[in-house]
């Protein structure tokens, strides 16, 4: 049932990926202004915000069966929507609706597959699952870009649409049995005071925040940086992609039994540290073969601290209080994106100033965490 499982965090991320080429743009070709298009963008992450903390809570009373078809259903069901959206302002609403309704689905995919891991593979676990999140951060842009660009963005989401609800049948029928035994005995979750006492915790959600925040950073400004190194457009994509597939070769070749074999906050402060340098390293250069040495650097950094934060969240829970963990978690995640373009767009920051900043606040993050390790 775990490659199941995998498979429905794939599809959850694949939808992600799928839209961030064509929004704006669809946004745009609606009538939208530049505010109102970037509201559209950014509406998604903003209410997914509030479906992970709404999975996390509810996996936590109920089990996460039945939040994570709920899921899968509603999404697919607003993916259908999209084919309703008569002007900029409908688009704001079903991207609303979009966003929340996916903020179910991964958390509770995450807490089903951690309350059926062994502590001592919680390692290589969270290796795989990201990997699985790197293959679709790979083929969701190639497939949104590709597919809208000989067809529609209604027409790409319904297929989209299409198979997350044949994923939700699936889940439905392939899930109940296993959950009911495990539901029958989960107890009252945690307080959300217990929860933000946890250092683990507070490791782990800042690890995700400060990973996201380093990741709408770089998806803010590489484009900009290829376009004023007067490199081809496609260059920025490319990268992106150099960046997934190091971070995949990790997570799947047998180097990623170092995630049991290493204490999680070590592999975490070698991630901040590999991923600061690297951005400060890809502010420094000019050409393209190093840009990709630079992408590909920072996608091991990736790899060292997406495991590590997950483990660190599943040593620090039990099963009565990890589903309203994930939901918080993966409400940093989702914060950190639009904290990080947003931040780095507003003080109207070329791309060198925006990898440096970025790269301080990793560095800081990762001596921060070195500092109060024997804690």
């Amino acid at each position: 049932m775990r490659i199941f499982i995998y498979l429905i965090i794939f599809f959850s991320f694949f939808d992600l990926f799928a839209q961030l080429p064509i929004i704006s743009p669809y946004a745009v070709s609606l009538g939208a202004s530049p505010f109102i298009a970037g509201l559209a963008v950014g509406m998604y992450s903003l209410s997914n915000t509030f479906g992970n903390i709404i999975s996390g809570i509810s996996s936590d009373r109920k089990g996460p069966f039945a939040i994570l078809v709920i899921g899968l259903l509603s999404t697919s069901f607003t993916l259908f929507t999209y084919s309703l959206i008569d002007g900029p302002y409908s688009l704001l609403a079903v991207r609303f609706l979009h966003g929340l309704a996916a903020g179910l689905t991964v958390p509770a995919a995450f807490t089903y597959l951690a309350n059926r891991t062994n502590s001592d593979k919680r390692g290589k676990e969270s290796a795989l699952s990201g990997a699985f999140i790197g293959l679709a951060a790979i083929l969701g842009p190639a497939y949104g870009a590709i597919y809208t660009s000989r067809n529609s963005v209604p027409e790409t989401m319904l297929i989209t649409g299409v198979l997350i609800f044949s994923i939700g049948i699936a889940a439905f029928l392939l899930l109940r049995r296993t959950l009911i035994k495990k539901e029958s005995i989960t107890k009252h979750p945690s307080s959300l005071t217990d929860i933000l006492k946890n250092i683990g915790l507070l490791r782990s959600f800042s690890g995700a925040f400060f990973l996201m925040f380093s990741q709408g950073v770089l998806a803010y400004m590489l484009p900009l940086k290829v376009e004023a190194l007067g490199l081809e457009s496609q260059l920025s994509g490319l990268l992106l992609s150099a960046f997934g597939i190091s971070a995949i070769l990790v997570f799947l070749l047998p180097i990623n039994r170092i995630f049991d074999l290493v204490k999680p906050i070590y592999t975490l402060i070698a991630g901040f540290t590999v991923m600061g340098a690297s951005l400060f390293y890809l502010s420094a250069m000019s050409t393209e073969p190093l840009l990709y040495v630079g992408m590909c650097t920072y996608g091991i950094g990736f790899a060292l601290l997406f495991p590590s934060i997950n483990s660190i969240l599943i040593d620090s829970t039990n099963i009565t209080s990890r589903g309203r963990s994930y939901g918080y978690f993966y409400a940093f995640f989702s914060a950190g994106v639009v904290v990080g373009s947003g931040i780095t767009g507003a003080l109207a920051l070329n791309p060198n100033q925006g990898f440096m900043v970025s790269g301080s606040i990793l560095l800081i993050a990762a001596i921060t965490n070195g500092l109060t390790s024997r804690k």
